[in-house]
């Protein structure tokens, strides 16, 4: 008897919004500014079917204009769903192409839903004796299942797939029989699709009804059987009951037919699919998909060009009836090879890599490179610490296709000897040095006595200029501005645990391929970018701001700050007391012990049983009342166990995310804390810090600034000094609007939000009250985010129509700061971009959105973004000018963290008079506005007496 054959349909749009979800956090963009988050979601979903299940036949099926039943005997059936991102709407012409490319078939019919479409089909292939599986995470399709058709749930979130059959349908749902899944749909009720269900029936409830009642309309007709307000309900929202439980059932006799033909997966079109992979940048997965469907090729057709790889057209397999996708290239050595990568290789490429070694190699490798005026340098090391690190070869490249490789000895005196060598070349300053990610070289060769001088290009920090949302690493650079995939580090020493190895342990020659190669690709990127940033007037920022930033950040890392390591335990140990009694507090309120990090229970508490905001609480796409910091925040003024949820979760964070944390990060030789400063991540210019991350720790709140209090000076010989920019964001956005009112206030040296208030609320200054002055240093901090009056009101106690009258008010007190905005808007339209007062640009590629949520995001930041990215660009500057007078002074006193608006000093005793006006001076001249930039000094034992 033949093995029955598998079919299976997968629901397109619910993995399209579930992939898309799954980047929210970090969004897939890639050169051209486009979020591919949505195609490779659904992709990676696609491919995992058919490299795990390897099936014989294979449909998607595609909502068209929803569900033309559903919507006329009930208009609101979906209706208050968001509108579609702007990512799925471009995603979906993709995915479609890429389908047709590998001849799936799309199924798609007017006024029918996915969920619809894929029913019918297999119902009827249920019949011809198929066994279907249903791909989609949405459990409504439980209601189809039966011997031969099973839900086949995606892995996600590190859980593996989930197939429900008929015996997992019935534990999941408490049932008897599948058929009954569409009861309890109709019972409980659908959030996400707006189904209304029965009133006050939920999950437990709907499982209780269908154990006694079997059916909706079995229910209906006993309800003598129930009580009280439960009986008055349902008695009174009969009909309710059945419309939900109809439109919670899945139509089975579409206007769709199931031709196993056309059903059946063949071999792709690779050259379509080829061209699509190319234009989304989908390296990985490309190599992925090669590797799967094992396609055949003739030869990959290079030109002196390699922006521009060309394939020929592959030959057909020969006497083979159909390709078999899913053959590796050792079953059958004699049908075909394995298919050439789109993208140039060492393996395809000509090049000339060599091993540098012996007193009389070094030598002339020296002479070359002290003749050349800009070379592309690599370090190779034992590890991504730079505090540990140890140097293992450094490559050399000033020549497309040409590098040299020096491998380094493991014992470090000969380490040493061996590193001063090349001190001269490192501290030639005529010779322009080129990297990826140089402070992590430079901060390795320090411990070696070497400094990098002359000028410098980071190939890392150009792109982010170039294009900051995409990604910087070198081989997504490499791929997809010279069309070469890089060999992987995994390649070479495999991928991290505890099998990986160090790169001492891999042989010299594969070292030399990989090290030589990342300098020869670096060098050929640094040629691709340099005209990209004279084009787009961003080179001055580059050379002036951003490349002589580095020795600043490297020297602040390799300084550390010291920290209280007892404090912090005994902050921990009083946080963990007051936490718990905190929570005990909130059961006793709850009348209920529950878990408190659960949202579902925490939402059921609050909004089922205690009824707390009502009854029209927000839920969330599964049907869970949302409880998230917006939502309780909007609660707490007149509910104190709100007030003590949110408290007890920010006590927990603190606790966790540093108060515990921090030790744990203290270096076991220095002894003391290394922040990494990030220079290409937030794409507004702003700096990022990580492991530990020190730009976020909260401020507002009195436990929060508690926590810097643990950052303490070197020895008693040292104190903590603090210089903090005053207001400088306000400050920018008067000196860039040219308000007048505002840039007087600042230089008659006014209290900007007392004097605000003064006009806004027509008021003489003396007069202004402490709340009016509130509310206006609110409205100022939050004008240029555009804070509505919902927004408005929910911060301060003003009703939304006091809020709407404020920000009237504000703007008829300060016009230009409004035609300033307006401005800029109309700027970002044309031009696609904003800018800062240094020129560096945000691009903004959804400004034109025809999504309104999506436009006034984009909007919001075309204001606030030159604001924010112009305060960071003069902060960098004042760091770069303290940096240089500490070093070339020789101060005692260090920069040790910067952190927004503010920088961070260990200041020798000796010298704390003498560095204080020097500070203030770099910092309020960094750079010359309309409004004097103001500093505010502090000094003390630890950060928080400091600031």
């Amino acid at each position: 008897m033949s093995q029955q054959k598998r079919l299976f349909l997968l629901d397109a749009y619910a993995l399209i919004f579930r992939g898309y979800y799954a980047f929210i956090k970090n969004p897939r963009i890639n050169s051209k500014g486009m979020d591919t988050s949505a195609i490779m979601g659904f992709m990676n979903s696609l491919m995992d079917v058919i490299k795990r299940e390897k099936p014989d036949h294979l449909a998607v099926a595609f909502d068209k204009g929803g569900s033309q039943l559903r919507n006329e005997i009930f208009p609101e059936y979906k209706a208050h769903r968001d509108a579609t991102p702007e990512a799925i709407k471009i995603a979906i012409p993709y995915i479609q192409d890429l389908l047709k490319a590998m001849h799936i078939p799309i199924i798609e019919v007017a006024g029918f839903e996915a969920d619809d479409l894929i029913g019918t089909i297999a119902k009827q292939a249920e019949k011809e004796n198929y066994k279907v599986f249903m791909v989609t995470p949405d459990k409504d399709f439980a209601q189809l299942v039966s011997e031969n058709i099973f839900m086949y749930k995606p892995a996600r979130m590190g859980n593996g797939i989930e197939i429900w059959g008929v015996p997992e349908v019935l534990a999941k749902f408490e049932i008897e029989r599948p058929d009954q899944v569409i009861d309890f749909l109709g019972m409980m009720g659908d959030a996400a699709d707006n189904i209304p269900g029965l009133p006050g029936v939920g999950e437990v409830t709907a499982k209780k009804f269908l154990k006694e009642f079997d059916t909706m309309e079995n229910l209906l007709a006993n309800t003598d059987k129930l009580k009280g307000k439960m009986k008055e309900n349902i008695e009174a929202n009969k009909e309710k009951g059945i419309l939900s439980k109809t439109l919670a059932t899945i139509i089975i006799d579409c206007p769709v037919v199931f031709n196993e033909n056309d059903y059946e997966l063949s071999t792709p079109d690779i050259e379509k699919t080829d061209a699509l992979f190319n234009e989304l940048e989908f390296r990985q997965m490309q190599a992925q998909f090669d590797k799967i469907f094992n396609a055949p090729v003739t030869e990959v057709v290079k030109s002196d060009d390699t922006t521009d790889p060309r394939l020929y057209k592959k030959n057909p397999v020969k006497n083979v009836e159909q390709f078999d996708m899913f053959a590796t290239a050792t079953d059958d050595e004699n049908t075909t090879e394995t298919r050439t990568s789109f993208y140039d290789t060492l393996e395809n490429t000509t090049h000339s890599y060599q091993i540098i070694q012996g007193d009389l190699g070094i030598k002339l490798l020296l002479k070359n490179l002290q003749n050349q005026t800009s070379v592309c340098f690599d370090t190779e090391t034992t590890g991504l610490n730079a505090l540990h690190a140890e140097l293992v070869g450094i490559s050399f490249s000033w020549e497309k296709g040409k590098a040299f490789y020096i491998p380094f000895p493991e014992n470090q005196e000969e380490a040493q000897v061996l590193a001063d060598k090349f001190k001269p070349f490192f501290e030639n300053e005529s010779i322009e040095k080129i990297g990826q990610n140089i402070k992590y070289d430079l901060k390795v060769l320090t411990k070696y006595g070497i400094q990098i001088k002359g000028k410098l290009f980071d190939t890392m920090i150009a792109h982010y200029l170039i294009n900051p949302d995409m990604r910087h690493n070198m081989d997504i650079l490499s791929e997809t501005y010279l069309k070469y995939a890089p060999k992987s580090i995994e390649d070479l020493i495999g991928k991290k645990g505890k099998n990986q190895k160090s790169m001492r342990e891999v042989a010299l020659e594969e070292v030399k391929e990989y090290a030589a190669e990342d300098a020869d690709v670096t060098l050929q990127l640094s040629t691709v970018f340099s005209p990209i940033l004279d084009k787009a007037e961003t080179k001055k920022l580059f050379d002036e701001i951003e490349i002589p930033l580095i020795p600043v950040l490297a020297a602040m890392e390799l300084e550390g700050i010291n920290l209280d390591v007892p404090f912090l335990a005994a902050m921990s140990d009083e946080m963990a007391k007051e936490s718990n009694a905190l929570e005990q507090k909130i059961y006793e309120t709850a009348g209920e012990t529950f878990n408190l990090a659960s949202p579902k229970q925490l939402g059921d508490v609050l909004f089922d049983k205690m009824k707390i905001g009502g009854t029209k609480q927000k839920k969330t796409k599964t049907g869970q009342y949302a409880t998230g910091e917006e939502v309780l925040s909007f609660l707490a003024n007149d509910n104190e166990i709100v007030r003590d949820i949110l408290e007890w979760r920010q006590m927990v964070k603190l606790q966790s995310t540093y108060i515990d944390a921090l030790p744990n990060q203290v270096d076991e030789i220095t002894g003391r804390v290394h922040t990494d400063y990030m220079q290409t991540v937030a794409a507004t210019g702003r700096l990022s810090s990580t492991n530990p991350n020190l730009q976020n720790i909260p401020i507002r709140t009195e436990k929060g600034r508690l926590i810097r209090k643990a950052f303490i000076a070197r020895d008693k010989n040292y104190t903590i000094l603090s210089a903090d920019y005053s207001q400088i964001e306000l400050r920018i956005i008067a000196a860039l609007s040219g308000e007048e009112n505002m840039i007087l206030a600042f230089k008659n040296n006014e209290d900007i939000h007392k004097s605000t208030a003064a006009k806004v609320f027509n008021v003489p200054l003396e007069e202004v009250s402490k709340e009016q002055r509130s509310n206006a240093k609110t409205v100022n901090f939050g004008i240029i985010y555009g804070v509505s009056a919902f927004g408005l009101s929910n911060q301060t106690s003003l009703s939304r129509k006091e809020s709407a009258d404020l920000i009237e008010a504000y703007y008829a007190t300060y016009p230009k700061l409004k035609s300033y905005m307006a401005e800029q808007v109309d700027f970002a339209r044309e031009n696609g971009y904003v800018q800062t007062v240094l020129g560096r640009r945000r691009y903004l590629k959804d400004i034109n959105s025809a999504n309104m949520m999506v436009k006034s995001g984009a909007e919001r930041n075309a204001v606030n973004a030159p604001i924010q990215g112009s305060a960071a660009d003069i902060i960098k500057i004042a760091m770069i000018n303290i940096h240089k007078k500490l070093s070339e002074e020789n101060w005692k006193s260090k920069m040790l963290l910067q952190v927004h608006d503010e920088l961070v000093f260990d200041v020798h005793n000796s010298e704390l008079e003498k560095i204080q006006p020097m500070i203030k001076f770099e910092m309020e001249n960094a750079f010359k506005l309309d409004v004097p930039l103001d500093v505010e000094i502090g000094m003390g034992k630890n950060w928080l007496e400091a600031h």
